[in-house]
């Protein structure tokens, strides 16, 4: 994938999880989109509550994963860098 493309995905992507937020931001979390690895891996760090929040993979596969991977189904999964 070109750069580019690459950077433009990450916009969109960032977009998308807008419709996530307000659930994030309720408990003082939130979320931010780190990479696209060559495999096409989106890697998202937590902030705020999220970062300890037992939850979290929980939130991960069955919030993020999902809303991402059915917008953009050019991506393979969604891990958490931290």
């Amino acid at each position: 994938m070109i750069a580019s493309d690459k950077a433009n995905l990450i916009i969109e992507i960032d977009k998308s999880l807008d419709e996530i937020r307000p659930h994030l931001n309720e408990d003082f979390g939130d979320v931010e989109v780190v990479n696209i690895t060559d495999e096409m891996v989106l890697e998202i760090r937590w902030l705020g509550n999220c970062e300890s929040c037992k939850m979290s993979d929980l939130t991960l596969k069955a919030g993020i994963e999902s809303v991402v991977r059915n917008k953009f189904p050019v991506i393979s999964s969604v891990v958490a860098v931290n």
